[in-house]
């Protein structure tokens, strides 16, 4: 059977469709967006598009990019949603907002500690929502145009950090193949979403270095953002990738970015080469996320306490694998 098959139904009973993603959006998460709304148009459903944050310059090439809203601008509320790679429910922000007492929420993701809060739910463990998406495209042969293609490819591209992340199966490869044999301007794409950079981003990437530390084993390496530097941060966008520099560090396997908020929490990104999972950690800490990536907000707690909480579950593991 399809697997697809309550997904079609729903949009078939459907009148008008929200499609959503997770604050703070990535390449996956915008091309899913972009992607889902092309597809449940073709079907002939009518869909606005929405999400807590704006939609991170990089990405604006994508079509219909500037159509996604943010929830202030939409004008009632909705009972049929699409959610695409939300982790749990709370990812979608402020837009829950704008649901019906009543909604029906499908939930399509790609998270392995995805809740599955959906009263439908496609969820598997793959490298992007993408990719589950291109099942779908396949699955009830929607016809590939160039715009679909290139969200598609944009969202693998991304969440296997270029085709190099252990998460880049032979599908992954097959599947991006088959969008470049369709056309898509691979070469640019990666350029855009891969290789451009702003002087902000760099300028953020500096302070951070400053503050890197590592542990005594050289297991694990971490950085810390304090309020005072994100005051310059224009958009979340310029904090993409810093905490890859701690991670990658010869020798490390767990890297660590902590970002103190002005509300008296920090946020954590966990990243790690191979041998800690730490999806597992930020679950125990009320996020989640991949083996390989993941995070989570600590509340009410200092920058020292959030180290020493997370550093000391990351250490554990270790020992665990290690031992």
């Amino acid at each position: 059977m399809n697997k697809f098959a309550d997904v079609m139904r729903f949009i078939q009973e459907a009148d008008e469709i929200l499609v959503v993603s997770h604050v703070n959006p990535d390449g996956d998460a915008v091309s899913s967006t972009l992607a889902a709304a092309e597809i449940i148009r073709f079907l002939g459903k009518s869909i606005t598009m929405v999400n807590e944050s704006p939609v991170p310059d990089k990405f604006s090439f994508l079509s219909g990019a500037g159509d996604i809203l943010q929830p202030e601008q939409l004008t009632h509320d909705y009972r049929f949603v699409v959610a695409l790679d939300c982790g749990d429910e709370g990812r979608i922000g402020s837009v829950r907002e704008k649901f019906t007492d009543d909604v029906q929420i499908v939930n399509i993701d790609h998270h392995i500690s995805n809740d599955y809060f959906g009263m439908i739910n496609v969820v598997e463990e793959a490298a992007a929502t993408a990719e589950i998406l291109f099942q779908w495209i396949e699955e009830v042969q929607i016809p590939w145009t160039h715009s679909l293609a290139t969200m598609i490819y944009t969202g693998l591209l991304t969440d296997t950090g270029g085709f190099r992340y252990s998460n880049t199966t032979p599908q992954v490869l097959r599947q991006a193949a088959h969008l470049v044999e369709l056309g898509i301007p691979a070469y640019q794409i990666a350029d855009q979403v891969l290789e451009t950079t702003t002087i902000e981003h760099l300028q953020l990437l500096q302070t951070a270095l400053h503050t890197l530390q590592r542990s005594e084993d050289g297991w694990v390496a971490w950085m810390t953002m304090y309020v005072e530097d994100l005051r310059k941060v224009s958009t979340n966008e310029d904090l993409d990738g810093i905490v890859n520099y701690a991670r990658n560090i010869e020798g490390v396997d767990v890297g660590l970015l902590f970002r103190e908020t002005e509300d008296n929490s920090v946020k954590v990104s966990l990243r790690s080469r191979a041998r800690v999972d730490v999806a597992k950690i930020a679950k125990s800490l009320g996020g989640g996320g991949h083996a390989r990536a993941a995070g989570c907000t600590l509340l009410n707690i200092t920058v020292d306490e959030a180290k020493k909480l997370v550093l000391s579950r990351v250490h554990a593991q270790l020992e665990s694998e290690l031992s």
